[in-house]
């Protein structure tokens, strides 16, 4: 009892003693932080406008040490878990899956994941892959970068999340529709393309992936290119479906003069068609991502060039002011056009092009490089501005990149089918007199008295009355066919049209035929 009301003397005390003494005023808690504004396409802009002044100074390679001889398949047995996929289990419709570093792949990029208008960086783990060939053989220490990412969403299937986008390598990055496989590339930027002194390869050095939110159907990705000549910063949004659209925007801040520049490039392989089999023995009827570059040119034309596997490099320009689109085309859509049960070109997706707004004078560019194998992409194609961007002034595009299969009609006349070409039949044969048949589809024939003629030019040799009948083997087909004696000439452009009177109702061929 006595230890009981001691301690409670004790307390009675103490509160008296509190009551007693004076108050001391608390210290003001310290002012709020003011939050960040939530990260934005802008804050990449003034990264590459502030990088842009400074010198470049390149990545380097990051391969740890027994990573640096992998070969291709070795590369390949390098898979992503499935457990450590990005964003699997969110519910959302779109899961991202990180790429390492390796094999052609040497130049680390940075990721970072937007959430909340907050950035925060993807820090490089192995425990991302599965190492393959590599398990065991890793320093504990060692970690393998990120050279890309790929983005995957129910695009064929409702339960299954199939691939739809990648990133990887310099500035490259390629999609597919629904029903498609991966095909032809696309690139963020392209320097001095066929240049003797060497091509520049900008490469995106860092990328912002926006998370989506519940519901979304499109992803933004936001990447920062590098360069020796310039810098960029680029917004993509990515809607998959069918078809598969890109809606990108640039902004290029040049550290140097850039004549050479390429916008909105495509790259594609062509290895050998109807039209060009001179130099093969294949089983295969035709070997390609892409059979022709169309073009719907600011005049109110439209263009097709099929394309050719050449003997030395060829460039064609065609010059244009404000065009409304371009792209590289995949037109053969039959399993039997190539014969091929596992690359399936038939289903490799075509590219095309739409600038938003006025891009102004200069011309679509063509670039034809040899090759002896489909592994290797041999075409290019781009917007070239017809004057040089100025050093130290900020130059700003948009457009839209649809990955279709066949490009879809920009008017109502017929297409170009195919085109073939051969020596021609009976005695002019010894003389290399040729033979030139153009199919067309998409116009529907009439009476022969009413059938469309043909105009053909060429810019060398002597060109054959044209001949045009219809073409029953082809929905709505017609046949316009012309004999060709070059007359020595090395080269010849030709330039065709059918006509009804004055009128053109079709799109315009367009060929490049060499001696050799």
């Amino acid at each position: 009892m006595r230890l009981a009301f001691t301690a409670r003397l004790l307390c009675l005390a103490a509160l008296a003693l509190a009551a007693a003494t004076p108050l001391r005023a608390q210290p003001a808690p310290p002012p709020a932080q003011p939050q960040p504004p939530p990260f934005s396409y802008d804050d990449v802009r003034r990264q590459a406008e502030e990088l842009a002044s400074k010198a470049y100074q390149a990545v380097p390679a990051d391969l740890p040490k027994g990573t640096e001889g992998l070969d291709y398949d070795q590369f390949r047995q390098i898979r992503v878990k499935r457990e450590r996929t990005i964003w699997r289990g969110e519910k959302l419709d779109f899961e991202l899956q990180v790429l390492p570093v390796g094999w052609l792949y040497k130049t680390p990029v940075e990721l970072f994941l937007i959430e909340a208008g907050t950035a925060q960086q993807i820090a490089p783990d192995n425990a991302y892959f599965d190492l393959g060939p590599l398990a065991g053989k890793l320093a504990p220490e060692a970690r393998l970068n990120f050279s890309g990412f790929r983005l995957t969403f129910p695009l064929n299937r409702p339960d299954v999340f199939d691939e739809v986008v990648v990133f990887q390598g310099a500035s490259y990055f390629r999609a597919v529709s629904r029903g498609q496989v991966y095909g032809l590339s696309a690139r963020g930027l392209a320097l001095n393309v066929g240049s003797s002194g060497g091509e520049e390869f900008p490469f995106f050095r860092r990328f912002w992936i926006e998370k989506p939110v519940p519901g979304a159907r499109s992803v933004t990705i936001h990447a920062l290119l590098d360069s020796p000549s310039v810098t960029g910063a680029y917004r993509f949004v990515v809607t998959p479906g069918a078809p598969t659209v890109t809606d990108v925007e640039l902004s290029l801040y040049p550290r140097s003069d850039l004549k050479d520049v390429g916008i909105a490039p495509l790259t594609s392989m062509f290895l050998f068609g109807p039209n060009d089999r001179s130099r093969t023995s294949d089983f295969r009827e035709a070997v390609h991502d892409s059979d022709g570059l169309a073009i719907a040119n600011g005049y109110g034309e439209q263009l097709w060039r099929p394309l050719a596997n050449p003997r030395r490099l060829q460039i064609s320009h065609f010059v244009d002011q404000n065009p409304r689109g371009f792209g590289l085309s995949q037109r053969s859509r039959r399993f039997e056009d190539y014969q091929d049960l596992e690359a399936a070109y038939e289903r490799r997706p075509s590219a095309w092009v739409t600038p938003a707004g006025d891009w102004g004078p200069g011309a679509v560019a063509l670039f034809e490089l040899p090759t002896d194998e489909e592994i290797h992409d041999n075409i290019v194609a781009f917007w070239k501005p017809a004057e040089a961007l100025p050093k130290g002034k900020p130059w700003m595009a948009r457009y839209r990149l649809a990955w279709p299969g066949e490009v879809s009609r920009q008017w109502s006349g017929a297409d170009v089918a195919g085109t073939r070409s051969g020596l021609i039949n009976g005695p002019r044969r010894k003389d290399g007199i040729l033979q030139f048949v153009v199919d067309f589809t998409g116009l529907p024939p009439g009476p022969t008295a009413e059938l469309p003629t043909a105009k053909v030019e060429a810019s060398a040799g002597v060109v054959g009355s044209p001949v045009v009948q219809p073409n029953p083997a082809i929905p709505n087909g017609m046949r316009a066919s012309f004999s060709f004696d070059p007359k020595g000439a090395p080269l010849s452009e030709f330039r065709m049209q059918l006509l009804a009177g004055n009128r053109p109702v079709s799109e315009t061929w367009l060929y490049r035929w060499t001696s050799n």
